[in-house]
């Protein structure tokens, strides 16, 4: 039986880790022990040492004491974030994400007993501490920064826009699935610029919210780049999110009628009439849909909305001025 500081039987305690989801730790976990404090920072002396200049010397501490795992910020530069949230003190729970520096911690249940727990303690420590310059408390600086990386299955995409929106991240998110690579790029948590490279003609506002559908494959945010663009974006994380999920929802509504984003657009032998007579806005839309040449293509040359040019598409459709196949 295990028993906690205060005496207290731990056997049937509630257990926690800190798992590592991203940064230069990924894959690495952190049991933690009832009672017991972990102070986190660069300092080689602490229990968890995070080498990397965006960890403050000491800069934050996790504090499990009756069953109760809370995080409190040490007043570190870049501060202590919970689910995009920057905080002061926090209480946490199973599957809040824990951002410091470019590290993000997910707070799993943990079965290790204390033997277990404390051997696995030791080992992360002793992983840690590897690049510590000799003789000196001072982490040996690397020649390339820490890249925040991981999974989009751990860390869905709406999450890590809020998670860097509040923290004010700049650089490019890089996002890979199994066919395709999309860009993100970020200045202080601003969104400027968006691009997708399996749609090159698509417009960067409508590269965001394409970006939303990104569920599976694997995320990095690298170092910003020196480029201008010629019309740049300016949005935000919670504009994007609630415009996103209004479009998808609405799209979720024609999914019976949408044809595949490969199906060829194309006027019909028969029309219902001359073209000549049908209003400015439904020849654009035929225009649109023989510049796209496909379903998917005539979405992306649009300058509307996804589910704005689908309804038109889908309208012309109904009514016999375009076929799909």
């Amino acid at each position: 039986m295990v028993t906690n500081r205060n005496g207290k039987s731990g056997e049937h305690a509630r257990r926690y880790a800190l798992r590592f989801v991203s940064g230069k730790y990924q894959g690495g976990e952190f049991p933690l022990s009832e009672g017991e404090d972990v102070v986190v920072g660069r300092s080689s002396d602490l229990d968890m040492v995070l080498v990397e200049e965006m960890v403050s010397r000491k800069h934050a501490i996790f504090r499990l004491a009756d069953g109760v795992l809370s995080v409190e910020d040490l007043g570190s530069t870049n501060g202590t974030f919970v689910n995009g949230e920057r905080i002061e003190r926090a209480n946490l729970k199973e599957g809040d994400r824990v951002l410091i520096g470019t590290s993000i911690l997910r707070v799993v249940g943990s079965d290790a007993t204390a033997q277990v727990a404390n051997q696995k303690r030791a080992a992360f420590g002793h992983e840690t501490q590897k690049a510590v310059r000799p003789h000196m408390n001072e982490p040996v600086a690397t020649q390339e920064p820490p890249r925040m990386t991981g999974s989009l299955e751990e860390i869905p995409l709406p999450d890590l826009m809020q998670l860097f929106s509040t923290s004010k991240k700049s650089g490019v998110l890089v996002l890979r699935n199994s066919t395709s690579i999309a860009r993100l790029y970020l200045d202080q948590g601003r969104i400027r610029h968006a691009e997708i490279d399996t749609s090159p003609n698509l417009l960067p506002q409508k590269a965001v919210y394409r970006l939303l559908g990104f569920t599976r494959g694997s995320f990095a945010l690298d170092p910003p780049e020196d480029r201008k663009f010629e019309h740049p974006l300016d949005l935000g994380a919670t504009e994007v999110l609630m415009e996103g999920v209004r479009q998808q929802d609405e799209l979720g509504t024609l999914n019976d009628r949408v044809p595949s984003y490969e199906a060829q657009l194309y006027l019909p032998p028969q029309l219902p009439g001359r073209l000549r007579d049908l209003p400015p806005e439904d020849l654009d839309v035929i225009e649109i849909a023989m510049r796209g040449r496909t379903f998917g293509g005539a979405l992306d040359v649009a300058a509307t909305a996804d589910i704005d040019t689908a309804r038109a598409l889908l309208g012309l459709i109904d009514r016999g001025w375009l076929a799909a196949g």
